[in-house]
């Protein structure tokens, strides 16, 4: 078939030279070279399958391969070598099927020709390569390396997971950090199965861990009166200003460190990790991803000299209007707009599809990168996806420590710890009524109650 060349046109050349970028070794084949050719198409084929092949059936463990940064750099030079390696191929391809008489403008415009193809083939490797090296900068940015060691099977042993979730509003007219929104979510480590205890955040009174916190506040957390009331969502804030209270933890990390041990200390669970994003942050990711759309029950009051309403309805969110769907207290309480938070974090989870995710992800990433901040440990990342798929194949419970069953100003810590405990072995037991029926049965709107999360937003 070497002969092939010398009756090939312009036309038929370009079409080989495409088709062996599409499948490596066409070209080759078609001018009798048989062992290349073979060797090509076999190669490509192999790199093709296995690819298709881990994407497909892969899920979790190739979603959890995507967080490590090492691994990170493997796929972003194997997206390089794969482009050079195409372009190569591309190349010697023309060559080989190329009109021997080719010459003049015909020459030129086919070198043209050959030139575009191989561009076509570098940009989608070039972006993949990118997305790679901007996953890598995120997740390292993010995520801090464990000090110790983290076994295989970090779960073992552990039947819970105990993470606390905080939404900070660190307005540039305020000093420090207000924790506004603090949820803890325990997971079943074996079933997935997920319990979101939401914390008000005017608790008082709470009891603090032993050590100098409570040597501190015997009689639970006071503030700084008559400057602070003593709020739960004042601990973070006050670890930091005072490092006494947690000897030898850095500043940055005493907040969450003093903030986690006092839940714990209250709620009897063992909270481990925490993950907080800051608001503004959080108005960022919001645009990135081009709005958030919800539905609003009633009219928000929009704005800090209250110069608008955000009006009520099915609407698309910005991310200013977003937050402060999420802050504003005008014409409802603490525990309405909680409702309201939890509606937002949930719009934007479920729209925040794969589609969306890859148009914006530069953007994204570098919001994330700059709203996020945490103690979870990139090592713990792999475990972590694999344990996301169970609590996505489980249904998620929601329960508030909210008034009429707990009075925020003299909380009976004693029956939130007896609460989470049976909510808890509730859910583990399957064949029982779920822990939400319990929240919505405890909950009930009674005047100057808490909303349920269908009365503020859809």
């Amino acid at each position: 078939m070497a002969g092939n060349r010398d009756h090939s046109g312009i036309g038929s050349g370009l079409a080989l030279t495409l088709g062996s970028a599409v499948l490596w070794g066409l070209a080759h084949l078609w001018t009798g070279r048989r062992v290349t050719g073979t060797l090509l198409m076999g190669t490509y084929l192999a790199i093709v399958t296995t690819v298709t092949s881990a994407l497909v059936t892969g899920g979790p463990e190739v979603l959890s391969l995507i967080v490590q940064p090492g691994w990170l750099w493997v796929f972003t030079l194997g997206a390089v070598l794969f482009a050079v390696a195409t372009v190569a191929v591309v190349v010697r391809s023309y060559r080989l099927v190329r009109p021997r008489t080719l010459s003049g403008a015909a020459r030129y415009l086919s070198a043209l020709a050959v030139g575009g193809l191989c561009a076509l083939v570098i940009a989608p490797m070039a972006y993949a390569a990118r997305l790679a090296y901007i996953s890598q900068k995120m997740v390292a940015s993010v995520f801090a390396t464990s000090a110790t060691p983290i076994p295989v099977d970090p779960w073992n042993g552990r039947e819970r997971l105990n993470i606390l979730l905080i939404g900070a509003d660190a307005a540039a007219n305020r000093t420090g950090v207000r924790t506004d929104s603090m949820t803890v979510a325990s997971i079943d480590t074996r079933t997935g199965s997920t319990v979101l205890f939401g914390l008000p955040r005017n608790l008082e009174h709470v009891p603090m861990p032993e050590g100098p916190p409570r040597e501190h506040f015997p009689f639970g957390f006071g503030g700084e009166p008559p400057y602070t009331p003593g709020l739960l969502n004042e601990v973070y804030q006050y670890a930091e200003e005072h490092p006494d209270m947690v000897p030898g933890v850095p500043a940055g990390r005493r907040g969450p460190a003093l903030l986690k041990q006092t839940i714990s200390e209250f709620t009897g669970l063992d909270v481990t990790n925490y993950v907080m994003v800051d608001m503004f942050g959080f108005a960022k990711i919001i645009d990135a991803m081009g709005g958030v759309k919800v539905t609003i029950k009633d009219p928000i009051v929009y704005g800090r000299q209250n110069e608008g309403l955000i009006p009520a309805g099915t609407r698309k969110l910005s991310g200013e209007e977003a937050l402060w769907f999420g802050r504003s207290r005008t014409y409802g309480d603490d525990y309405v707009r909680m409702g309201r938070q939890k509606c937002l974090m949930n719009a934007v989870t479920k729209q925040a599809d794969p589609v969306t995710v890859l148009r914006s992800f530069e953007r994204l990433a570098e919001a994330t990168a700059h709203a996020v901040s945490t103690d979870i440990p990139r090592e713990l990342l792999p475990n972590l996806i694999e344990l996301s798929e169970k609590v996505k194949g489980s249904k998620i419970r929601s329960f508030q420590f909210v008034p009429p069953l707990i009075d925020t100003g003299n909380p009976d810590y004693l029956l939130i710890k007896h609460k989470i405990a049976h909510v808890l072995a509730r859910s583990a037991d399957s064949s029982t009524t779920t822990a939400s029926g319990s929240a919505r049965t405890a909950q009930r709107h009674t005047g100057n109650g808490p909303a349920s999360l269908d009365t503020v937003c859809g």
